[in-house]
C-alpha cells in the first residue's frame, strides 16, 4: 500500500509533519519499537511506530533516523502523548534524511494502526492469500470466543498446508492443534530461536531437529513498553512461531503472510499479558508492604484480597512460597564463572515476564492463563508470590510446593542458549510459609538462596531453602584464592600420584567418604578386596600427612573435594 493511503484514512488520526514528496513510498509492513537501534529487526518498507522512549535528549534523534534510513523503512510515525508534541530535533533529522514523519493522535492506539496496515498489506497479495489473512484477522480480533491463536494455526494448516505451533522461549507450547510436538523438540526449537536472536540473524530462522526442517518466526509485542529497556532481557520472554517447513525457497508473498500472522498472534500475547495486570498489581502491593516492614495484620488483609484472584477454589488462607529471580548481563561477555552476581542487570520488568513464564502451570497449555501466580519486580530482580493449597496439619510443608531444580530442569537448554556468552539467570526459592508473619522471612530466604545460586558455575542456576542449612551455603562464598590453596594442599599430591602411577586414589577417597568410612561398603562399591582398599587409603594418608580415621581430616577432604 502507498504511504499517502494511510494519511487519507481519517480513522487512523495520522498527521504529516514532513516528507510531502515521499508519499508514494510503498508500505510493506509495520513495526512498533522503542529500541535505540532497531536495525536488526528491519527488512525494509516498514512503517515504524515509536513512543520515543529511546530519546533521552536532542542528540539521540540523528542516529536513530540514520538507522531507519539505512534499513530502508517507508516512514516514521510518532506517538506524542507522553511528550505533548514531536521534538523539533526529530523533525529536523527526518527532513535532512528525507524520511517521512507522521504524528499519531493520542486517541489512536498503535495496535489500531498496526492492524490496519497488516490487513491492507496482506489484502494486496494474491487472492487466496488475501482470503486467508482476512479470515485470520477476523478470528484474532473477535476476542476469546474467536479461538485465539489456535484458530490461526488451524487456518494455516487447512489453507496453506502448514503445521505450526506458537512456543514460549522456554519451549512450552502456547498454541497448536493436531499433532503435538515432543517436549524435547520444543526445547530444541526454543534454544535454536534464542541462539539466532542473540546472534542477530534475520528471520525466519531455518533449523533442522531430528531430521525435520523447521522455520522459526519471532512474535514481537505491539506496544512500546515491551520493547523499551534492555532488548536482551525481552528476548527471553517473547514467543515464537514454529512452522514445520523449510522457508528457504518460499516466495516473498508467503513470507510476508507469515510475518503478518506473527503480528496478529502478538495481539493475543498482549491480551494475555493484560489478564495478568491484576495479579501483578496485587503482588506489587504485597511486596511493598513486606519490604516496608508492615504489620502482619495489614499484609494478611491484602492477602485475603489476593487469594480469590490467585487461588480460586482453594480457600482464602493458602500457604505461600516466594521465588526471587534475576537476569544479569556482563558487558565483557563473561558471567557464569561462579564469581557472583555479574556486572550488569537487566530491567526488573523483563525478568518479571521471564519468571511468569517459568512459573506458568504446564497444565494450562495454550488455554487462558491459569498459572495462579503473581510476580512483582523491584530494582533488577523479580519476586513471585506463589500460592499453594494449605497442607494438612501433620505436614510442615517442607516437601510441598516448588523445588528450585525442578523449576529449571525443562528450560535449562533454551535459556542457556539465550544467555550463552553474555548473561545468566539465577533463582532462589523459599520454603512454604503458613501466614503473613512468615512472608518477610521467606523473601529474605529466597534472596539468600538466589545469592547462593549466583555463586555457582553455569548460565542458569537455582538454589532452594533446604540448601541454606548445609555446607552448600558456605562453600560458594569462599574466595577463589582460598579455595585453590586449600584444595591444592590436600588433593594435588594425590592427583600427581594418580597421573604418574595410573592409580585411582582420588576416586577411592571420594567413595570412602561417601560410604561414611565403612571399609566393607566402600570395597564392595569399588569391587576391591578390603586389603587393597586399606593399602590405597594408607597411601592417601602417607602422601597428605592426614589420618582418615579422624573426623577433622575426613571433613577437610570432604570440603576439598566439594570445592575442587
Amino acid at each position: 500500500m502507498r504511504l499517502r493511503a494511510l494519511l487519507e484514512n481519517d480513522a487512523l488520526g495520522l498527521r504529516l509533519l514532513g516528507g510531502e514528496d515521499e508519499l508514494d513510498r510503498t508500505v510493506r509492513g509495520v513495526m512498533t519499537t522503542d529500541l535505540t537501534d532497531p536495525g536488526r529487526y528491519l527488512s525494509g518498507g516498514e512503517l515504524v511506530l515509536t513512543g520515543l522512549a529511546w530519546r533521552h535528549g536532542p542528540a539521540d534523534s540523528e542516529p536513530f533516523v540514520r538507522i531507519l534510513v539505512a534499513a530502508g523503512v517507508a516512514a516514521l510515525a510518532v506517538g506524542d502523548a507522553e511528550l505533548s508534541g514531536v521534538p523539533e530535533d526529530l523533525v529536523s533529522a527526518c527532513a535532512r534524511h528525507r524520511l517521512p514523519l507522521l504524528a499519531v493522535d493520542e486517541s489512536v492506539a498503535f495496535a489500531t494502526v498496526t492492524e490496519y496496515v497488516v490487513r491492507q498489506v496482506s489484502g494486496e497479495r494474491a487472492g487466496d492469500l488475501a482470503a486467508v489473512v482476512d479470515r485470520h484477522r477476523r478470528m484474532m480480533t473477535s476476542g476469546p470466543a474467536g479461538g485465539g491463536p489456535d484458530v490461526v494455526l488451524d487456518l494455516l494448516g487447512t489453507d496453506l498446508d502448514l503445521r505450526a505451533w506458537v512456543l514460549s522461549p522456554t519451549g512450552r507450547i502456547v498454541a497448536g492443534r493436531g499433532e503435538a510436538l515432543p517436549a524435547e523438540v520444543c526445547a530444541r526449537l526454543a534454544a535454536e530461536h534464542l541462539t539466532a536472536v542473540r546472534a542477530g540473524r534475520r528471520a525466519p530462522y531455518r533449523v533442522t531437529v531430528d531430521g525435520e526442517p523447521y522455520s522459526l518466526f519471532p512474535v514481537r509485542e505491539g506496544h512500546p513498553p515491551r520493547e523499551s529497556g534492555d532488548a536482551r532481557g525481552a528476548r527471553l520472554s517473547d514467543w515464537l512461531l514454529a512452522v514445520s517447513a523449510d522457508a528457504g525457497d518460499w516466495p516473498g508473498e508467503r513470507l510476508d503472510l507469515l510475518h503478518g500472522v506473527t503480528q496478529l498472534i502478538a495481539v493475543e500475547r498482549d491480551r494475555r499479558d493484560a489478564a495478568r495486570t491484576v495479579r501483578r498489581r496485587l503482588a506489587q502491593e504485597v511486596l511493598e508492604l513486606v519490604q516496608a516492614g508492615a504489620a502482619p495484620a495489614e499484609i494478611a488483609a491484602r492477602l485475603r484480597v489476593a487469594a480469590p484472584v490467585l487461588l480460586p477454589g482453594l480457600g482464602a488462607a493458602p500457604h505461600w512460597q516466594v521465588v526471587v529471580a534475576r537476569v544479569e548481563w556482563d558487558e565483557a561477555g563473561g558471567p557464569g564463572n561462579g564469581s557472583g552476581d555479574g556486572t550488569g542487570g537487566t530491567g526488573g520488568e523483563a525478568t518479571q515476564a521471564l519468571l511468569e513464564e517459568l512459573l506458568v502451570d504446564p497444565r494450562a497449555g495454550g488455554a487462558e492463563p491459569a498459572d495462579r501466580i503473581a510476580v512483582a519486580h523491584t530494582g533488577e530482580e523479580a519476586v513471585a508470590l506463589v500460592p499453594l493449597p494449605a497442607v494438612s496439619a501433620e505436614h510442615d510443608g517442607s516437601e510441598s510446593g516448588l523445588l528450585a531444580d525442578t523449576l529449571l530442569d525443562a528450560v535449562r537448554e533454551p535459556l542457556t542458549a539465550g544467555l550463552d556468552g553474555d548473561g545468566r539467570l539465577t533463582l532462589g526459592v523459599s520454603a512454604p510459609v503458613h501466614s503473613a508473619e512468615g512472608l518477610r522471612g521467606a523473601l529474605e530466604e529466597a534472596r539468600h538462596a538466589r545469592r547462593v545460586a549466583a555463586a555457582r558455575q553455569g548460565r542458569v542456576c537455582a538454589a532452594g531453602h533446604h540448601e541454606l542449612a548445609s555446607h552448600v551455603l558456605l562453600l560458594p562464598f569462599v574466595p577463589d584464592d582460598v579455595r585453590r590453596a586449600f584444595t591444592a594442599r590436600l588433593l594435588d599430591p594425590l592427583r600427581t600420584y594418580d597421573r604418574r602411577h595410573r592409580a585411582e586414589l582420588i576416586p577411592t577417597l571420594e567413595a570412602f567418604l561417601d560410604c561414611d568410612g565403612s571399609w566393607t561398603r566402600c570395597a564392595t562399591r569399588l569391587h576391591l578386596h578390603v586389603n587393597t582398599l586399606r593399602y590405597r587409603v594408607g597411601r592417601i594418608e602417607q602422601l597428605t600427612g592426614r589420618d582418615l580415621s579422624r573426623l577433622e581430616d575426613k571433613l577437610d577432604f570432604f570440603l576439598a573435594l566439594r570445592m575442587s
